[in-house]
């Protein structure tokens, strides 16, 4: 296993290579990545209808959603949110802060464009009539919470969001081998899900789909609004994730191992 000292020297470097990437090829590693995590929280929702109890049904989406970060990681793909982290090597001087919007820019709307995708492709072609309409129903009930969120809220919840998932991140590199990497970026992020904190990846997919039900499914969806997904949720979610990551976590470690060196 690698040290925390020796993760930071580690992602100092890895963060560089993403700062420095073609826009092209980081662009189509993000739209992955955001269908990835589609996947994993269409996975969750599905999972879920499991139980009738609240608790129990957030338990089991939560050993769930954590696929969509598993392919992300093992395939490569450009994840906004892990790649807050990028304020590493930014703050060691091995990147510049435009190359670390750059990737921000690119990777979000990249994320944002697959989120669409697994959305739209799950409500045509009718995954969401699963068990007389239910997971239609779950799907939206879950969409509007999400736009009808305090800004404050949405902020905060997304702090603590991207804390865990960078973490997540961060203990991934600790481990050489597949299986220790599952398992050290499984628990943060099932203990994210758990809590109920805002992922602005994760609701670029979640929102929209709840959107989606509602128009095939013909069930109504009061709060649901572009205007809703956009500035009561995304924008303070966005805010808040980079935060927990690029500050809480990024800076915080940078600060700890490397800046004296």
């Amino acid at each position: 296993m690698k040290s925390p000292a020796e993760i930071a020297k580690k992602y100092e470097s890895v963060g560089e290579s993403k700062a420095n990437a073609p826009i092209g090829k980081t662009f189509l590693l993000a739209i992955l990545a955001g269908a990835f995590i589609a996947l994993g929280g269409l996975g969750s929702q599905i999972g879920s209808l499991c139980s009738p109890d609240p608790s129990s049904a957030r338990v089991i989406s939560s050993v769930i959603f954590p696929i969509g970060l598993f392919m992300v990681l093992v395939g490569g793909a450009e994840l906004f949110t892990g790649n807050c982290l990028i304020t590493i090597p930014v703050l060691s001087g091995k990147a510049k802060v435009s190359g670390m919007l750059k990737n921000w820019v690119v990777v979000y709307f990249g994320n944002m464009v697959g989120g669409f995708i697994i959305a739209a492709l799950a409500a045509f072609s009718h995954i969401y009539s699963f068990n007389g309409d239910a997971l239609a129903t779950s799907v939206i009930n879950t969409a509007i919470t999400k736009s009808t969120i305090s800004f404050s809220d949405a902020l905060l919840r997304g702090i603590l969001c991207n804390v865990l998932v960078c973490m997540a991140v961060w203990c991934s590199f600790a481990a050489d081998e597949l299986a220790g990497k599952v398992l050290a970026l499984w628990l943060p992020v099932m203990l994210f899900i758990v809590c109920g904190f805002e992922h602005c990846i994760a609701n670029m997919y979640f929102i929209p789909a709840g959107m989606l039900a509602s128009f095939v499914h013909g069930i109504p969806a009061e709060g649901l609004s572009l205007f809703n997904f956009f500035v009561t949720n995304l924008i303070p979610v966005t805010i808040g994730n980079i935060i927990g990551g690029g500050i809480c976590v990024g800076a915080m470690y940078y600060a700890i191992y490397l800046k004296n060196k």
